[in-house]
């Protein structure tokens, strides 16, 4: 079995992964109501986790504490979710939670929020985190560029006018065990 899994992965099936949705499509290799259930995955078994567009339909606490559970010591979880601005949020009825680019670094041990008690489980580390646009706005290729410059841009962008301006689309976060 590889030890590569895309968690979510309705149509978007990958080769040399283990591809794990809720409903039994075409190439789905495990079913799993994630949210409800645990993964079926022993401890630290997987070196890469993809779960992209998924945990706005969920609680997603549980679901990361299980990802952390199957994720191996030093493995990386890849993770896409709709940024709190994106339309998206309000066009699919199936979404539950918004997620700034802050989101993930309650689950981060040693992060600047310090808040790691809330959870009996933590990354190690933050690797990387953006806020992305669609791409079909000339209007957003400047703030792109601008809003990863750093968390401080991304910060900025946040709390002031530009993100009425230029809405975003995602964050885009990997978090390593």
């Amino acid at each position: 079995m590889t030890n590569k899994l895309n968690i979510g992965c309705g149509n978007d099936i990958k080769e040399g992964f283990v591809n794990l949705d809720i409903a039994q499509l075409p190439g789905v290799d495990v079913v799993c109501d994630i949210e409800n259930s645990q993964l079926p995955f022993e401890d630290n078994f997987f070196e890469y986790i993809l779960c992209n567009d998924v945990l706005e339909h969920v609680e997603y606490i549980r679901v990361l504490k299980e990802i952390h559970r199957i994720l191996k010591p030093g493995g990386i979880v890849e993770i896409r979710v709709p940024h709190f601005t994106s339309s998206n949020n309000f066009i699919d009825p199936t979404h539950k939670k918004m997620f700034s680019f802050r989101t993930f670094s309650f689950f981060v041990d040693n992060i600047r929020y310090r808040r790691n008690y809330y959870f009996d489980f933590q990354f190690s580390e933050l690797v990387s985190s953006k806020i992305t646009f669609m791409h079909k706005n000339p209007l957003n290729w400047p703030v792109l560029i601008w809003v990863n410059i750093n968390d401080t841009t991304r910060k900025v962008y946040e709390e002031t006018f530009f993100r009425s301006f230029a809405p975003a689309y995602n964050v885009e976060v990997q978090l390593k065990k």
